[in-house]
């Protein structure tokens, strides 16, 4: 009755920092560790405080990030393009660690934003529990929603620890993933030269 409800309500459980190491503690106890022995002793504290860091993501707005813009462009007109962003994240099926990069592009229309600005919407989508495809769009509507430009495109690779060290053990393989708005969706030819440029 209690997680139906939180979930109707969206209501978040606040575990306090205490609860989570005591969870890293029987983690530890179930692989079958002893967390009382002296290299495991400090062991669920630097998770948790590894924890803080990989998914700082849930505590920052990207939209916030790309508020501050600059519109004396001298009238550029042309494709804003920022390629191979390092990107580290987890999966939210198996916790498992997804790197890789992404490549964002957009026509502005009125205004353009700092190109750190764009990395950094990345990190903060990343530093959250993901699916890629869910990642993809989240940062292509972001910067579509915040800018205004004529159109964005998004795509990621990445290797997923998964699939790549464990179940089918595919220790190649890697996923692409890519979103189109505006005019990279409804003109071939921008969305040839995006493709072109990151490829």
């Amino acid at each position: 009755m209690q997680s139906k409800l939180l979930k109707k309500t969206n209501i978040q459980v606040k575990v306090s920092e205490n609860e989570a190491k005591h969870a890293i503690e029987t983690i530890l106890k179930w692989i079958g560790e002893d967390p009382t022995r002296e290299g495991l002793i400090d062991t669920p504290k630097r998770v948790v405080e590894s924890f803080k860091e990989y998914f700082s993501g849930y505590l920052e707005d990207p939209s916030q990030v790309l508020q501050r813009t600059f519109t004396e462009t001298s009238g550029y007109q042309d494709m804003v393009l920022l390629k191979d962003i390092k990107l580290y994240s987890h999966c939210e099926h198996h916790m498992a660690p997804i790197q890789g990069v992404a490549h964002i592009a957009y026509y502005p229309n009125t205004k353009v934003v700092g190109i750190s600005k764009l990395a950094r919407v990345v990190e903060i989508y990343s530093k959250r529990l993901q699916i890629q495809e869910r990642l993809t769009s989240e940062i292509a509507n972001s910067i579509n929603f915040t800018l205004k430009p004529k159109g964005v495109a998004v795509m990621i690779e990445a290797n997923h620890s998964c699939i790549n060290n464990r179940g089918i053990n595919q220790k190649d393989a890697k996923m692409k993933t890519h979103t189109l708005m505006g005019c990279f969706r409804n003109d071939p030819e921008i969305s040839r030269r995006f493709f072109q440029l990151v490829i």
